[in-house]
This record gives structure tokens, C-alpha cells and sequence, in this order.
């Protein structure tokens, strides 16, 4: 069983932010995988079941706030008996160009709030993540007013192509795992 999680904050004036990418990806596959989301509140968040090349996958949006993270992913996946390895999260990047994509095995939460949270609830940063770029804070808009911010248009419709296009990267992370999907997916944009 894995468990993809998309990090974001709950509550209309947050939907289209940089800091809400997560809840975006995993609402287009939704879409496209017609995963219906239910609120949980033993698992403190929104969860989709589905079947993934016949692999039972959990999706989760916890309705925690940013900060508060860890909360939820950490309930569902005692509950469920998910080991870390089996987790993949997905949230925004302020280190990386907009739209760029990284997938990792492990590693610090690089002042990423919500995964920094995940990492001290689970207790281990052997978390796999996907992390997407939104690019770094310019004029007046830096730190927290800038990953509170919305996207451009051209900057939208950049995220929702890469979302699109990494959707088939969170299938072979279901179904070979975080080390398959850093050799085939990562830097491969760029060799393009």
C-alpha cells in the first residue's frame, strides 16, 4: 500500500497559491484517475482510495494548515501500517525555477514548513518526496507573502502542464518505488 500526499492549506483564498501546489496535483489526478476525495477527521485531512496497476493507494490533502502536517499523514499511515518508504509527498520548492520538478529518496525539509513537520512527527527524514519549483520571492513579495501569493497566468499554465506531465511519475513511483523514479524521471526535462 502507498500513500501520495499533497501538501497545501485548507480554505478558498489559499486554492490557487504556490504554496498549495500539492493539493493542485493531487486534484488533476483525481481527475484523471477519478479518485473522489472524503473528508476524514481521524485522519485530519481530505483521503482518496484508488487501485494503481492493482496497488491500493491512499491520497491525502490534510485539512491541518501547512505547518500542522505531519498530524495528519502521521495518522493515516499508523492507521493504515505505511511504512515512510511507502510514502510519496508532494508540495512547492522555493529553491527550484517554477515549474521545475525534483523527486527525492530523503533529506532535510529546506524550510519547507510542512514537510518539516512531516519529518519531526514520522521521526525520520527517509521520506520520498516530489518537490515542484515555484520559484524564489522578487520585490516585496519574499518568504511567507510570496508562497501565499497566486501564479501569473503563464506561470499557471507552466504548473498545470509539468502537473500533467509528472502524473505518470507518481504511477511508477507506486510502482517500483523512489529509486526508480529519481533514475527515470529526474534532470530528464532538461536533457529534452
Amino acid at each position: 500500500m502507498k500513500l501520495i500526499v499533497g501538501l497545501g492549506n485548507i480554505g478558498k483564498e489559499y486554492e490557487k497559491t504556490r504554496h498549495n501546489i500539492g493539493f493542485m496535483f493531487l486534484d488533476e489526478i483525481g481527475k484523471k484517475w477519478n479518485i473522489d476525495f472524503k473528508e476524514e477527521k481521524r485522519f485530519k485531512g481530505s483521503l482518496g482510495i484508488s487501485f494503481v496497476d492493482k496497488e491500493k493507494t491512499l491520497f491525502l490533502k490534510p485539512s491541518t494548515y501547512m505547518n500542522l502536517s505531519g498530524e495528519s499523514v502521521l495518522a493515516t499511515a499508523n492507521y493504515y501500517d505505511i511504512n515512510e518508504e511507502d510514502i510519496l509527498v508532494i508540495y512547492d520548492d522555493m529553491d527550484l525555477p517554477v515549474g521545475e520538478f525534483r523527486y527525492k529518496q530523503k533529506g532535510s525539509s529546506g524550510g519547507q514548513k510542512g514537510m518539516g513537520d512531516i519529518i519531526d512527527k514520522l521521526g525520520t527524514n527517509k521520506i520520498p518526496r516530489l518537490k515542484i519549483g515555484i520559484g524564489k520571492g522578487r520585490g516585496s513579495l519574499v518568504g511567507k507573502d510570496y508562497v501565499l501569493s497566486t501564479f501569473n497566468k503563464e506561470e499557471m499554465n507552466l504548473i498545470m502542464e509539468e502537473i500533467s506531465e509528472n502524473i505518470p511519475g507518481v504511477a511508477i513511483f507506486i510502482k517500483e518505488g523512489i529509486l526508480e523514479t529519481m533514475n527515470k524521471l529526474n534532470g530528464k526535462k532538461n536533457e529534452q
